[in-house]
């Protein structure tokens, strides 16, 4: 039997609190290009363009605009979809008599990341709402505050249904694909699945898939969550998508591609390698 074979598994609790850590770490290297991204869904301006004016007009700290709000949706949504993975991929095991084995891992990664998505709204619309704010940055008392009194508590969940059907497409193709490549380059390489290259090359992997199928939801997921706390400019999901499409073109759902593919894979790698090596570092089994 392999040490890491015989190594306990984290428990449910275990594991999310360190997935949020890791989340939490990951964010603050990776938040300037969430911002840049936010930022050309809504203008429908390039990267050089929304970089430069960022930069010329709000200055170095504007890239930073939201991120205390951040910190609560790694805290929340993150430490759920991330941490959560593996105990309740492991509990759903006995599915694989009826399924193959890598749908139960897309399956967990879903599940996962459709409940954290929940948990995890109000923060990602204080965190939108921030980033795509081009004057003097509010406050985390002033948004709610006018959150609550031009939308009630209702508008913290201003696009969830988008927003839960992007984490669910997101957690199961960034958790399935990173379980399976793995797998794949363990056979291939010879590299234990806990080494730090194994854990690299897999994150990087899953990375680039998961921008290929999350790009619709997350412009949708924008857009919902931009409009003013003041106004309802879309009547849902499917409003949204279709009025994105009439007016901007089927390929407007995958703008700002370079920046998301830019942010997914080293905030993956972040993540994956850092919640790796805290399993490691407290005795636990990796994913």
């Amino acid at each position: 039997m392999s040490v890491e074979s015989s190594k306990p598994k984290a428990s449910l609790l275990q594991s999310m609190g360190l997935g949020g850590t890791a989340a939490m770490f990951a964010v603050n290297f990776t938040h300037p290009i969430e911002t840049v991204k936010t930022r050309m869904q809504v203008s429908g301006l390039g990267i050089g363009s929304t970089c430069s004016s960022l930069m010329a007009d709000e200055g170095v700290l504007a890239f930073w605009k939201g991120l205390p709000f951040a910190y609560g949706r790694e805290l929340s949504y993150t430490s759920i979809k991330l941490g959560a993975y593996a105990p309740v991929r492991d509990a759903m095991e006995p599915l694989t008599e009826y399924m193959p084995a890598f749908l139960v891992k897309f399956l967990a990664g879903a599940a996962t990341g459709g409940v954290g998505s929940v948990v995890g709204n109000p923060f990602d619309v204080m965190k939108t709402l921030a980033q795509t704010n081009k004057d003097k940055s509010v406050g985390l008392g002033s948004l709610v505050t006018n959150m609550i009194r031009d939308q009630g508590a209702a508008g913290f969940y201003r696009g969830v249904g988008a927003n839960v059907g992007r984490a669910c497409v997101l957690n199961a193709t960034k958790m399935g694909i990173y379980d399976m490549a793995k797998g794949a380059v363990t056979e291939a390489t010879g590299w234990e699945r806990k080494d730090v290259r194994t854990a690299a090359s897999s994150s990087f992997v899953a990375g680039f898939f998961m921008t290929c199928t999350v790009s619709p939801f997350d412009n949708i997921r924008t857009r919902l969550m931009n409009q003013p706390t003041d106004a309802k400019l879309y009547d849902g999901l499917v409003d949204c998508f279709v009025k994105t499409v009439k007016s901007d073109g089927v390929a407007s759902l995958w703008r700002g591609f370079i920046p998301i593919w830019a942010r997914f894979a080293p905030q993956a790698t972040l993540q994956l390698l850092t919640i790796e090596a805290l399993y490691g570092h407290f005795g636990f089994k990796s994913i």
